[in-house]
């Protein structure tokens, strides 16, 4: 085994780095050198028929485990009904989008396949939902 420099982290449900956004929240529970820099870990949480952060690609990896409720996801060109214990991999490159069709509250796991989502990327993500509220899902 290879020596590490690390701490083991452990955290009770809830805990991590917060981030509100209206009808949407996110919480961080590792990222960066928490995670040898290879990986972010979160939360993503969305109250009932709301759009999540439309259609979008990066390079890295995206991956997804429905923790609670129904979650659709856009993989491609393809909408998925992700039902609670779903895992849902995308592809680096690969267009994608989420959003919470039903009538209650659905979460999910997200495993971003770099390092450095998190402060790259993810208070400008929260301040543009405080700002701007997402859309109800259509009907």
């Amino acid at each position: 085994m290879c020596p590490t420099t690390r701490e083991p982290i452990f955290l009770a449900p809830g805990e991590g780095r917060e981030y509100p956004m209206g009808r949407l929240s996110a919480v961080f529970k590792a990222n960066g050198d928490e995670a040898a820099s290879s990986l972010c870990i979160s939360e993503w949480w969305l109250e009932p028929r709301t759009k999540g952060t439309d259609g979008h690609s990066h390079p890295e990896d995206d991956i997804f485990y429905v923790l609670e409720g129904t979650v659709s996801f856009l993989v491609g060109n393809r909408w998925v009904d992700a039902r609670r214990g779903s895992f849902v991999l995308v592809p680096g490159g690969t267009t994608h989008d989420f959003e919470n069709r039903s009538s209650a509250r659905a979460g999910f796991l997200n495993i971003h396949c770099s390092g450095t989502f998190e402060q790259e990327r993810m208070p400008g993500i929260a301040e543009w939902f405080r700002s701007n509220q997402p859309d109800d899902v259509d009907n």
